[in-house]
């Protein structure tokens, strides 16, 4: 028997079975006299620091549930021209996730705004934070149909838990029913604990009008704008661009 064969069962006992995919490499180098013993040992707990990192980020962009990959790196800076480049940058370093503050990003339906959001949310995952990605839509139909199988606290965790929840096309239809309620305890249990992402192709002024009640809608919004940055994308729209031209 091998000493790789003798190592198996211990490393699996310690969670570390992810290291016998570069030991054989990594004894080779010691054995040919390449690395010392300190640096034979030190390569292969990197190993395994890497393997973990790159399996405990795919775990958060799984969890985040983006509609699909979606990169600041890719972003057609060019065709819209008046979009703030140098102000998205900047966001996208995530410092507004740490700080728990609201990024909202307000324009005309394809201006990029939902790719942004989402690519701000790809760089937070590699850095580390969880996030989610959903629809206004979705998470407020999500939080409706909740009170009728009595999981209403436990899906409402999944919005009011994550570093950074990330609420895509917030006033595209009009709120129903409790849905104005289920909108501001996500705001209310958020505020200065956790960051949100915003869009919206309301003005900010809009916005107030969906809680259809004044007093609420002065409570959420005052928490929502409190420690935020409100960023305004104007230009053609990247699915109907002027000329018939498509972006890129």
């Amino acid at each position: 028997m091998s000493i790789t064969d003798e190592l198996v069962p211990v490393l699996k006992k310690l969670r570390l079975s992810g290291v016998l995919k570069t030991l054989d490499l990594r004894m080779k180098e010691a054995e040919g006299g390449e690395i010392s013993h300190n640096d034979f040992l030190f390569r292969v707990c990197c190993d395994e620091v890497q393997r973990r990192e790159v399996k405990q980020l795919d775990q958060r962009l799984r969890k985040a549930s983006f509609e699909s990959t979606k990169r600041l790196e890719d972003f057609e800076w060019s065709f819209n021209p008046k979009v703030p480049k140098q102000r998205i940058v900047e966001l996208a370093t995530c410092h507004f996730v740490e700080k728990h503050e609201n990024l909202l990003l307000i324009g005309p339906a394809g201006v990029g705004k939902s790719h942004l959001a989402q690519a701000i949310g790809e760089r937070a995952c590699r850095a580390g934070h969880s996030v989610v990605y959903v629809s206004a839509h979705r998470m407020l139909s999500t939080l409706r149909a909740s009170r009728a199988d009595q999981s209403y606290d436990r899906k409402l965790l999944r919005f009011t838990a994550p570093d950074l929840l990330i609420v895509d096309d917030l006033g595209l239809r009009p709120l129903e029913g409790e849905e104005p309620i289920d909108l501001y305890e996500v705001i209310r249990q958020r505020y200065e604990r956790a960051a949100m992402i915003v869009t919206s192709n309301r003005a900010l002024e809009e916005w107030y009008p969906l809680f259809l009640d004044d007093l609420m809608a002065s409570a959420a919004m005052d928490r929502l704008l409190h420690h935020s940055h409100v960023v305004v994308i104007e230009g053609h729209s990247y699915r109907n661009p002027p000329g018939g031209k498509k972006a890129g």
